[in-house]
């Protein structure tokens, strides 16, 4: 026989589970978006392309191109003749959507 208790666990694990698989596989489609975006190149044809855009905005794209230092480049003390640069400005878009489980924006 069955007892409440284990019935009781059993539901919650089968609850849980179902969450956390739905969640999942959202994440896994967004990843699969990301992965699918196309490579563009900073170029001249560029302003062009967003705002031929469905809302000038680009869901998800990867920009290529060569960024110049504005003074000098960094130089790793730990790997020889590897270089980087700082980002000074970042643009973020971020949708207002209602989370309902967690009830706030």
């Amino acid at each position: 026989p069955i007892t409440p208790g284990e019935l009781l666990c059993l539901g919650s694990s089968l609850a849980f589970s179902g969450l956390f698989y739905y969640l999942y596989r959202r994440k896994a489609r967004v990843v699969a978006r990301i992965q699918e975006a196309p490579k563009l190149q900073v170029d001249d044809d560029l302003p062009a392309l967003v705002s031929a855009a469905e809302g000038r905005c680009l869901p998800y794209v990867a920009l290529e191109g060569i960024v110049l230092p504005a003074q000098a480049a960094l130089t790793s003390h730990y790997h020889e003749g590897l270089q980087g640069v700082i980002q000074k400005l970042l643009l973020r878009e971020h949708r207002l959507i209602w989370n309902s489980l967690a009830r706030s924006w």
